[in-house]
């Protein structure tokens, strides 16, 4: 599928459908390619602004969905009418869902092994012939070489299709490029969608994600930990979009 899409910032984002992007995975997976999805959400896009090594991650990446509704937003104003927001808990449903059916495999390599047990037992509830080929979480450390080649070869052992990465950004971008070629599978990085679906964490109700709000219903439960993040990247988002908009509005020759 030929990618379409725009920089938003410094990070190209797909304008793609729901569908589109489990079908893609969906392919990817059912042939083992090595490949990796980024999802990408207003703190992805203003990293990219400072941390080179993540840009190349990211600009790197086989697909980068638009995360957050002014991720999808930007998009729209760049003549993407219809773009949807692509986050990263959703399409981890909506793909497990398809693996079911299929009969993929699928592997969660980080977060804690608290989190990793509950997941387990959440997702057996939801779907019961689900293959899981495993899964790892890693050390709050550096990983020796053979400490990091013995898991590739486990997850490449698993005979897993697709491999959901919750490490959180930047981590997660950086740890999916450098695997690419060596893990036979599709790689998505999705942040905190495991405690989400284990129950750690509690995801903002349906109003609040389908109007964009999501980001204010998660600093309002922790507000300490993500006031600049939110604030700061939030600002810094609008002020270098509408620099970006401005000039590529302007006529030739007037940038």
């Amino acid at each position: 599928m030929p990618r379409k899409g725009q920089a938003v910032l410094e990070a190209f984002i797909d304008a793609l459908t729901w569908d589109e992007a489990v079908g893609q995975i969906t392919r990817w997976g059912a042939a083992r390619e090595s490949r990796y999805v980024c999802i990408c959400n207003v703190h992805s896009v203003v990293t990219t602004t400072s941390d080179v090594e993540f840009k190349i991650a990211v600009n790197n990446a086989d697909m980068a969905t638009p995360d957050g509704a002014p991720i999808a937003w930007a998009l729209r104003q760049f003549g993407y009418a219809s773009q949807e927001r692509i986050n990263g808990p959703d399409l981890m449903m909506k793909y497990l869902a398809e693996a079911e059916r299929l009969g993929q495999t699928v592997f969660f390599y980080g977060s804690t092994d608290a989190t990793l047990a509950k997941l387990r037992v959440a997702l057996a509830k939801l779907f019961p012939g689900l293959r899981i080929g495993g899964t790892y979480s890693p050390p709050f450390r550096s990983l020796s070489l053979e400490e990091d080649e013995e898991i590739v070869e486990m997850i490449n052992g698993s005979g897993s299709n697709v491999v959901f990465v919750g490490l959180g950004c930047p981590k997660q971008e950086k740890w999916m490029a450098e695997h690419r070629g060596r893990i036979n599978a599709v790689m998505i990085g999705v942040g905190a969608a495991f405690d989400y679906h284990a129950g750690v964490i509690k995801r903002a109700p349906i109003w609040w994600q389908r109007n964009g709000l999501e980001w204010l219903y998660r600093l309002g439960s922790e507000p300490r930990r993500l006031f600049k993040r939110y604030m700061v990247t939030n600002t810094l988002f609008m002020v270098g979009f509408l620099r970006q908009f401005v000039i590529a509005k302007l006529p030739l020759g007037d940038a």
